[in-house]
């Protein structure tokens, strides 16, 4: 056994291994691979894997958070070991290099995320379980049919429009969303990266809601095969309480379902009831958790 830095060449392997313990995470091969072959700009992001027989049984990644303004703030993202292989100190030696990475980056606070019967793990190792964070799955068979929108509002694909109008929506929603670190300092550099080049997006599916011409709401899809994940949606605030947000996120699943996507997986924190209710009424239900937790990096 042992722990290496993460080659391009282990990106199907790395899927496959996160499906199993992740089933409710959509990152596909290309979508990984890219990410591992061209890391986000300006976040030292490196990822690690645990390998045994040959075999990637273990993943771990570390970067410098770099949406938001809080200062030396880092991020040890997805630590997982496949259960047949636990208890064998991978996890723990993962942990230690993404840890050992964070430090030559000076961070001093380290965000990372814990299902509930990883907790104990988490907090041997100095971290506070914070906030949760609630998975939920729809199933998009029949697909959804396409929402009338009202008088003055019109959706649109995300592929039909410029992508900065995209960036805007996005940006301007995220602010207020609720969680351990502010997304306020997202450029649109790492947005691009993230979202709009990310081989995963279904740009077609994605949908961006005008009223009376101008952007108001964005919900994104990205994709893997049959599965996606709504990877945000969000109201700019002077239009929400209006019913947008759910007929943004109508719009997406009816494309993605026509598209051949038969079941959609989503996120959001607990705290984010408006949110919550918008998933309850479209069908959503819930499938897993996971924590938040904060430590302070010496």
């Amino acid at each position: 056994m042992r722990i290496r830095t993460c080659l391009p060449a282990d990106a199907a392997e790395v899927v496959a291994l996160r499906a199993l313990v992740h089933p409710y995470l959509v990152r596909g091969v290309d979508s990984t691979r890219h990410m591992i072959a061209n890391p986000p700009p300006g976040e030292d992001w490196t990822a690690w894997v645990a390998e045994a027989d040959g075999r990637v049984v273990g993943w771990a990644s570390a970067y410098r958070n770099s949406q938001t303004s809080e200062p030396d703030f880092g991020e040890v993202s997805t630590l997982h070991v496949h259960p047949e292989h636990r208890g064998r100190g991978l996890g723990t030696g993962l942990l230690a290099a993404a840890l050992d990475h964070l430090r030559t980056l000076r961070v001093r606070r380290v965000l990372t995320w814990s299902q509930p019967d990883s907790l104990p793990f988490a907090r041997r190792h100095g971290f506070t379980p914070s906030r949760e964070l609630r998975y939920s799955a729809l199933d998009l068979r029949p697909a959804p049919p396409l929402p009338q929108p009202p008088p003055g509002v019109h959706l649109r694909s995300a592929d039909e429009v410029d992508p900065r109008l995209v960036y805007q929506v996005d940006a301007a929603a995220s602010l207020d969303e609720p969680g351990d670190v502010p997304t306020d300092a997202m450029g649109y550099d790492i947005w691009r990266y993230e979202v709009w080049d990310n081989p995963g997006l279904d740009r077609h599916a994605s949908t961006l809601l005008e009223v009376d011409g101008t952007p108001a709401v964005v919900s994104l899809v990205k994709r893997d095969g049959e599965r996606m994940w709504s990877a945000f949606t969000g109201t700019i605030p002077a239009y929400r309480g209006r019913g947008l947000a759910g007929l943004a996120k109508r719009a997406a699943l009816h494309r993605a379902a026509a598209g051949g996507v038969t079941v959609a997986y989503t996120s959001n924190d607990e705290a984010n009831r408006p949110m919550l209710a918008v998933n309850a009424r479209l069908g959503y239900r819930p499938v897993a958790s996971q924590w938040s937790c904060l430590r302070e990096l010496t």
